[in-house]
């Protein structure tokens, strides 16, 4: 058999269907990323980006074309993989280390040989004084950490993250886009991340693939040649400006970035 990447994507397309006529969300994507890299998936809000990343996984079925992991071709929930998706999707009665082990619980691992796993990768994030708070009491970011760690807890290759951080603050934003460096050089894992940032898919990414919008295609794909590890000055440079830059300029060729100033607001006679 010919040499696959670890994931490929080919000519992949969706189709939902709806009460008046399918809706195209996909078309004709191909896509492969390697073992290790860090892959960012970049669009605007409809274009498919999160559709993708769940067909990746198995969690949903593609309409044509083929997705395979290594030599496996995707056709139903893929497992040895993590997935953090937009929430935490945490469970308010289980304690936080007890979030993390219901990866294995869901499994058939067993919990008692991966209690150590859980903690050490909760002290990886910060978060080993609160392994005994539930998640009503942590923060925004706390709970994503939380499920970060959840994904990780079996060690998997690929890690599928849909747009996990969109929801928090800047600063709590900027933080986990540092931790998430740390803890992708620290497992190796391929990462696959949905945003819809620029910003953030330059700041985190090897290659950056450029969505259209509905039906969403891979408009191009950007490779990021800045070097790591990147701290958040980087941002600052004109190298980084220049690849923010580059991916403006084709959201605007697509229509959806214009610096056109909006018309002017006209009130109606009477109204004054």
């Amino acid at each position: 058999m010919t040499e696959r990447a670890h994931v490929t994507v080919d000519r992949v397309s969706k189709w939902y269907p709806t009460s008046d006529e399918p809706l195209h969300a996909l078309d004709q994507i191909s896509l492969e990323m390697d073992s290790g890299e860090f892959v960012a998936i970049l669009g605007p809000s409809g274009c498919g980006k999160s559709t993708l990343i769940l067909m990746i996984a198995g969690l949903i079925p593609y309409s044509h074309g083929d997705i395979w992991i290594e030599d496996t071709r995707i056709s139903k929930p893929y497992t040895n993989l993590g997935v953090v998706f937009q929430q935490p999707v945490l469970l308010d009665w289980l304690d936080v280390r007890n979030n993390v082990l219901l990866q294995a619980k869901m499994r058939n691992l067993p919990a008692r040989q991966y209690r150590q796993r859980a903690e050490e990768l909760l002290a990886l994030v910060g978060l080993e004084d609160f392994h005994k708070k539930r998640p009503y009491e942590l923060s925004g970011g706390m709970r994503q950490r939380v499920a970060i760690c959840r994904a990780l807890l079996h060690d998997p290759p690929i890690i599928l993250m849909d747009e996990p951080f969109g929801a928090l603050d800047a600063i709590t934003r900027d933080q986990l886009n540092l931790d998430l460096l740390d803890i992708w050089k620290r497992t190796g894992a391929l990462i696959g991340f949905v945003t819809h940032s620029i910003t953030e898919a330059v700041f985190l990414a090897d290659r950056v693939v450029v969505m259209s919008p509905r039906p969403g295609r891979v408009e191009t794909i950007i490779e990021i040649d800045l070097p790591r590890p990147r701290p958040l000055s980087i941002r600052e440079t004109p190298e980084f400006a220049a690849y923010a830059q580059e991916i403006r300029g084709i959201f605007g060729r697509l229509g959806i970035l214009s610096d056109a100033p909006t018309n002017e607001l006209r009130v109606p006679e009477g109204a004054r």
